[in-house]
């Protein structure tokens, strides 16, 4: 296991906290990592992502899909079973369950589907168009009328009077 101290980052940042707070969770989450139930997450699109999640056995009643926190949680609690089934092998797991899954931001859930014990959630990002790049327009101008021997600075205390 790594340890690594993020004192130093939190001392010499403003705002960065949701960043360490991140990777200190990523880092100590290594050795309880849980896996169960399998998933995948992929790109679908240049702003757009799936996550996929085997649910065998579970209905789409079973299922909760809820982002808080700026983050995705999946839960599923399976209703009360029918005790006079007899299983010779149960090899297909039910047991309850919880995931969450950190998003950057700007990341939303678009929507949810359940098809064929696969629960997909996807997500878009959806960047402001204050953080957007934008081109700014260059305007052509006359010359500079800075006379020779005249400094930047003499001309802009002309400007501020």
């Amino acid at each position: 296991m790594r340890n690594m101290d993020l004192t130093p980052l939190y001392r010499a940042s403003v705002g960065f906290d949701r960043i360490a707070d991140l990777m200190d969770r990523a880092l100590t989450s290594e050795v309880a990592a849980p896996t169960y139930p399998p998933y995948n997450i992929e790109k679908t699109g240049e702003n757009a992502y799936r996550i996929s999640i085997a649910v065998a056995g579970f209905a789409a009643d079973d299922l909760s899909v809820e982002m808080r926190d700026g983050a995705v949680i999946v839960s599923a609690r399976k209703a009360a079973e029918d005790e006079a089934r007899t299983y010779l092998h149960r090899g297909i797991a039910t047991r309850a369950f919880e995931r969450k899954f950190a998003l950057a931001d700007h990341v939303r859930v678009e929507g949810a589907s359940h098809v064929d014990g696969m629960l997909h959630i996807d997500l878009v990002r959806e960047i402001p168009e204050a953080l957007k790049p934008r081109r700014i327009a260059i305007s052509r101008s006359a010359p500079s009328t800075i006379e020779a021997g005249e400094t930047v600075e003499a001309e802009t205390r002309k400007l501020d009077a």
